[in-house]
């Protein structure tokens, strides 16, 4: 493949999987180690059951979903049922990014994923806003 047929391509999963991979490594500490322990899952579209459970018929209304129990939340007490797990949805994403016409695809795949990692670790908006300056 040219140079120039690759460029005419839409970004694979595995392209949002290295912006999402490049955020996680520039977040600030003490954000970065344990945001690392979050299972991140790449798709194309959430799966049905996903979007069933949360009564949403456009698969492209969904960029990200935190899927777990917020550190806020858990305690030593609780059995864990699995790991906790940011989806990030490609389509969606790439859908978003057009339409927008202003940002990067890392910086919206950024965005997204921080959203995402707020609910993981209980964030409030000031939080979000010191890590994602395009919160504000």
């Amino acid at each position: 493949m040219t140079q120039a047929q690759a460029a005419t391509l839409a970004p694979d999963l595995a392209l949002i999987e290295e912006l999402a991979h490049q955020t996680l490594e520039g977040l600030p500490e003490p954000w970065r180690l344990p945001a690392a322990q979050v299972r991140l899952r790449i798709e194309d579209f959430p799966p049905d059951h996903i979007l069933d459970s949360m009564g949403i018929e456009d698969p492209f209304e969904l960029t990200g979903l935190y899927e777990g129990t917020p550190l806020t939340e858990k305690s030593v007490m609780d059995q864990p049922l699995g790991p906790d797990v940011i989806w990030l949805f490609r389509r969606p994403i790439l859908d978003e990014w057009l339409d927008r016409g202003n940002v990067s695809l890392g910086e919206l795949v950024a965005h997204v994923l921080i959203h995402e990692l707020a609910h993981h670790f209980g964030w409030s908006d000031a939080d979000i806003a010191a890590i994602d300056p395009w919160w504000e």
